[in-house]
């Protein structure tokens, strides 16, 4: 089955260190497109969820944010002395350049990001559940993605249903076309009372049925709606596949709209525009 390109997910989970939740945002886009927000603790994983991604998914511009609530109430504090030995190091240097530097404030070292750090972090221990966690959201996004992949399939095939009707009505339509031409031309001539040369009508006959034969176009217009068919049964990364023969189906219908000489042709030809251009829309988010 096809994809569908929009879809949403969130997962939630309380584990030894904090709660980890993401969410997954997708929408259509002609590409793989991630944007990731990541605690600066996880900053880590981003060549991890990206590859997870690049794996999961084919196309779609994909919103990940990971949002890590600390519980650290009553735990225990320590100082990250490396890194606070940094700050202070790179404050010193700032500060020789300065004719009078403002001393500086232990307490802004200390709400400098990662020198603050809650008692036995285990920072391995955290990127190996947020990435489990991520392997679930993304695994709810897919399944989201294919529900609604399903319900597009099944309002195209509705579409391709439509077309084919028409298709098979303007059949059995042109030969009666034809003949309500020819009866027109026989009757302009009786209202003139001009004679009318048999030979002659027959030649313009044979040039009005060469002109308006639309036999290849219907023959291109089923071959096209049988392979959009296909593809959709297939599945996968069709979009673009599908696309194309939007493109296609489309060429035919305007083909088929200029060579129309009955008010029931044009409408036809009409018909089948709307039909297309309401499957090109939902085509966009496929996959």
């Amino acid at each position: 089955m096809v994809h569908s390109m929009t879809a949403f997910a969130r997962v939630e989970r309380a584990g030894s260190q904090g709660t980890l939740a993401w969410e997954l945002r997708s929408v259509n886009h002609r590409y793989l497109e991630p944007h990731l927000r990541l605690p600066e603790a996880l900053r880590d994983l981003e060549g991890a969820v990206r590859e997870g991604l690049r794996q999961g998914l084919s196309r779609g511009k994909v919103e990940c944010t990971l949002r890590l609530s600390d519980d650290s109430t009553g735990k225990p504090l320590q100082v990250d002395r490396e890194r606070a030995a940094q700050l202070v190091a790179a404050a010193e240097t700032v500060a020789g350049l300065i004719k009078q530097p403002a001393p500086l404030n232990p307490l802004e070292v200390l709400a400098w990001p990662g020198v603050l750090v809650a008692d036995a972090a285990d920072p391995q221990a955290l990127n190996a559940e947020a990435i489990a966690l991520f392997d679930e959201a993304l695994a709810e996004l897919k399944a989201g993605r294919l529900r609604e992949g399903q319900e597009l399939a099944r309002l195209i095939n509705e579409r391709l249903d439509a077309m084919t009707s028409e298709v098979a009505t303007l059949r059995t339509l042109v030969p009666q076309m034809l003949a309500a031409q020819r009866q027109r031309i026989v009757d302009r001539f009786n209202d003139l009372q001009a004679e009318l040369d048999p030979q002659r009508l027959e030649q313009e006959m044979v040039l009005l049925a060469q002109k308006s034969d639309v036999a290849e176009e219907l023959d291109r217009l089923s071959t096209h709606v049988t392979e959009v068919r296909r593809v959709l049964k297939s599945g996968g990364a069709a979009g673009r596949r599908l696309d194309f023969l939007m493109q296609e189906l489309n060429r035919e219908a305007n083909t088929l709209g200029s060579k129309a000489f009955d008010p029931r042709s044009t409408q036809a030809a009409v018909n089948l525009k709307v039909l297309i251009e309401q499957m090109r829309e939902q085509v966009q988010n496929i996959e």
